[in-house]
């Protein structure tokens, strides 16, 4: 992938602005996904990074030089979203690939996550299909990239998605997570939540010390669950005596998390 691919300067263009504001609001919805991924044994997303701004300031003029570019192996506690710079940046000099960071998500300006379909071409028929698309990564999020797609020609539109090797689709119809119109109800659950139910009952009964266990940021399993939006965990928890009060080194409790990240589905359970 080329390295420009990575980058995007302009921050001022109105329709830019309201791709960094539908990114944050929705940014949820990378983490559940990461959050199950981070669990797999084999890996199902071919692409999950976030898009932050990084900056830097002339010392002669004063004036600020900012870039758009890219963090993957991403972590998030709620509040604060870390990761390591994919790329170096065409013009400042006082980063690098590699480097870690951390943004608060009311900062980030896009996240874009990439998977392959489940539905592989049955050996033999390949020949049937002239399209390449059609095998390709499909993308959920990439609001800033939708945003530049629909400025551009369709050629202009067809090299930019050449490049990123990526199946982006309809720039008017951006999707947020896998299967969302062939399974509407992936809005509201992930599936692995509910899928795996059985087996997180026989987890916690096996070590039910994770209940109370805290991290080193003061999160519980279900601050955590509360925060990937897992609502089948939350209730298993709950179920099992976790105490919803435990608030982390922030003083949030797991609905203070919830409302924070809208998930409207886990917010009634929470306060009842």
């Amino acid at each position: 992938m080329e390295e420009n691919s990575f980058i995007f300067t302009d921050g001022k263009d109105p329709k830019m602005i309201e791709a960094y504001e539908k990114a944050r609001e929705t940014f949820k919805y990378f983490w559940r996904e990461q959050s199950w991924e981070n669990r797999r044994i084999i890996p199902g997303l071919d692409l999950a990074c976030v898009k932050a701004s990084f900056s830097q300031e002339d010392p002669e003029t004063g004036e600020n030089t900012v870039e758009h570019m890219w963090i993957n192996e991403i972590d998030f506690d709620g509040d604060t979203i870390s990761g390591f710079l994919m790329n170096n940046p065409n013009e400042l000099t006082n980063i690098q690939a590699g480097d870690y960071f951390e943004v608060p998500l009311h900062e980030i300006s896009d996240w874009l996550i990439a998977i392959t379909p489940a539905e592989k071409v049955p050996k033999g028929l390949s020949q049937l299909f002239s399209s390449p698309e059609q095998l390709l990564p499909k993308t959920y999020g990439g609001f800033t990239i939708h945003k530049m797609r629909a400025d551009m020609d369709e050629d202009e539109r067809k090299e930019h998605d050449d490049a990123w090797q990526l199946d982006f689709g309809d720039f008017n119809d951006i999707q947020v997570v896998n299967e969302q119109k062939e399974k509407p109800e992936n809005l509201i659950e992930h599936p692995m939540s509910k899928n795996m139910a059985e087996e997180f009952v026989k987890f916690i009964k096996e070590y039910p010390d994770e209940l109370t266990h805290t991290d080193e940021k003061g999160l519980t399993l279900l601050h955590k669950e509360t925060i990937a939006g897992n609502l089948t965990s939350v209730k298993v928890m709950l179920e099992a005596g976790a105490d919803k009060n435990v608030q982390s080194n922030t003083g949030k409790t797991a609905l203070d998390y919830a409302k924070q990240l809208k998930w409207d589905h886990i917010v009634p359970v929470l306060e009842g």
